[in-house]
C-alpha cells in the first residue's frame, strides 16, 4: 500500500498543464479515453446528481470542433477586434490535439449551482490525473465562445458547456508545478 500512496502522490504533484503545440502525432483510442472517463465518473456528488456530461472530438469530429470554434470567434468578434492569428491558433490547437472533450455541466436543481460545478471540476481533475498516469497530457481552456458552441454539442435546457479538455501524447519530463509556500495556504487550529 505504501507504494501505491507514494505513486499516487507523485502523480498529483508532477501533473500539468501541458498544451497542444507539445502534444505528438498519435492518436489516443477510444478505449483509453473511456478508461479516463471511467475515473472522472468517479467524482464525488452531492446527493449523487453526477452533474458531468461530456462531449468527446475525436478523428474528423475534431476538425468539426476547429471548424466551429473559428465560425463561432468570427461572428462573435468585432471586426476591428478580429486577429487572424488567434482563429488560426484555436484552429490548430484543436488539430494537434489527440481528443477534446467539451466539459458540459447538467443542472439537477437538487443542490446549489455551485456543488454541481465543483463536481464536474473534481471529475475533471480525476481525468487529468488517470491522463497524466497514461502519458497524455491535457488542459482545461475555458475561451469566451465556449457558450456559443450548443450548435454542435446539442445541449439540454438543463445544461451549458463549461470548457474544453485539450489531451495528447507528448514527450516532455515530468515536473512538479510552480507554487507559492504552502505555509501561506494554511493555518492549524488546535483549540
Amino acid at each position: 500500500m505504501n507504494e501505491l500512496k507514494s505513486q499516487l502522490q507523485e502523480l498529483i504533484k508532477q501533473r500539468r498543464s501541458i498544451f497542444p503545440v507539445s502534444y505528438i502525432n498519435k492518436p489516443i483510442e477510444r478505449e483509453t479515453i473511456l478508461g479516463l472517463l471511467e475515473c472522472a465518473d468517479q467524482a464525488p456528488n452531492h446527493k449523487l446528481t453526477q452533474p458531468w456530461r461530456y462531449k468527446i472530438f475525436i478523428n474528423e469530429g475534431l476538425h468539426k470542433l476547429a471548424n466551429e470554434l473559428v465560425r463561432q470567434y468570427k461572428l462573435t468578434t468585432p471586426e476591428n477586434a478580429f486577429l487572424q492569428k488567434k482563429s488560426d491558433s484555436m484552429r490548430e490547437k484543436v488539430l494537434q490535439s489527440g481528443a477534446v472533450i467539451a466539459i458540459c455541466l447538467h443542472e439537477s436543481g437538487k443542490v446549489p449551482k455551485w456543488e454541481e460545478i465543483a463536481a464536474v471540476a473534481t471529475s475533471v481533475q480525476n481525468m487529468a490525473l488517470a491522463a497524466s498516469a497514461e502519458g497524455i497530457g491535457s488542459y482545461w481552456s475555458s475561451p469566451a465562445i465556449i457558450n456559443s458552441l450548443n450548435s454542435i454539442l446539442d445541449l439540454k435546457e438543463n445544461e451549458s458547456c463549461i470548457g474544453l479538455f485539450y489531451m495528447g501524447y507528448h514527450n516532455e519530463e515530468p515536473r512538479l508545478g510552480n507554487r507559492t509556500s504552502l505555509d501561506d495556504k494554511f493555518t492549524w487550529i488546535e483549540r
